[in-house]
């Protein structure tokens, strides 16, 4: 009889044991599914900051400037996207592990998700070559080139001026360097981008006599070669800085090199509200500098 009253005791604190480590099990389910809800959540609320945060930045040129280019149309897609996706989280997710069950849909998913990821790096690769090109030394007063921007009338557009104040800073700093400003006349321009930077460092007190201008250039391209045309006709030195933008300098700089050009940079520094829009533009010149 006793031999029996411990078996049911065993039996009954087995269960109980089971029972509590059940009830316990379900408390660890419950408290993990709370836990990744409230990351989610957490995750949702930073996506849509970001997303409006960017949307309104690649905005702000076209509000305020007019300025629409396919730099700020891919942030406006892209920015609209993440909000999208941020919003109908769940669903997405939902509609993507319906489609991945289906052995049909495998492959195109898998492709376009590869497209993505060689997207994500291409950017990540340029942005690095932007970056380690503006940082790229010159030489002691080599030879400045400023290449061309916008002109309104005969005022200097805000990129321009910020490649001009970097140029004012660089032959002040070099007294003995030269400066070839290299940009012809557009749509809307009642002088030429090289009239125009001219006017503007000789008004901010460079001598004159140091700053050759080149006014037929209509791109990249043309800025560079026929500024060295400019200076093989003068005989100044082959070594030479790039004045341009922060985004632009790696670009021009391959350019140079086609050209046979010895390279520095001297970057101005691009307004945070431009920025954005210019840096993504870039991103799809590099990538057609380098198929083309």
């Amino acid at each position: 009889m006793r031999i029996k009253e411990y078996e049911k005791k065993d039996v009954e604190g087995m269960s109980m044991r089971k029972k509590r480590g059940k009830i316990i099990d379900t408390h660890r389910k419950n408290a993990v599914c709370r836990g990744r809800r409230y990351a989610a959540g957490i995750a949702r609320i930073i996506g849509l900051a970001v997303g409006i945060l960017c949307f309104i930045w690649f905005l702000i040129p076209c509000a305020a400037a007019g300025i629409l280019n396919i730099g700020n149309m891919t942030g406006l897609v892209l920015s609209a996207l993440l909000i999208l996706y941020t919003v109908f989280m769940q669903r997405i997710h939902d509609g993507i592990l319906k489609l991945w069950n289906k052995r049909k849909a495998r492959f195109p998913m898998a492709a376009a998700g590869g497209i993505i990821a060689l997207c994500a790096v291409l950017a990540v690769i340029e942005t690095g070559c932007m970056v380690g090109a503006s940082t790229k030394t010159y030489a002691p007063n080599a030879t400045a080139i400023v290449l061309g921007c916008r002109v309104y009338g005969e005022r200097a557009s805000l990129s321009l001026a910020e490649r001009l104040e970097a140029a004012y800073e660089y032959l002040i700093e070099n007294p003995d360097a030269d400066c070839v400003v290299s940009g012809g006349q557009g749509p809307g321009e009642d002088i030429s981008e090289a009239e125009c930077m001219y006017r503007w460092l000789v008004n901010r007190g460079i001598d004159g006599s140091r700053i050759y201008k080149e006014d037929k250039s209509t791109s990249t391209e043309e800025n560079i070669a026929y500024a060295k045309e400019v200076i093989e006709e003068n005989g100044l030195l082959q070594e030479v800085v790039i004045i341009t933008n922060e985004y632009h300098v790696y670009r021009a700089g391959i350019i140079a090199e086609d050209n046979g050009l010895s390279w520095g940079a001297k970057p101005g520094k691009t307004a945070a509200w431009l920025f954005p829009t210019y840096y993504v533009r870039e991103l799809y010149a590099i990538l057609a500098e380098w198929i083309f």
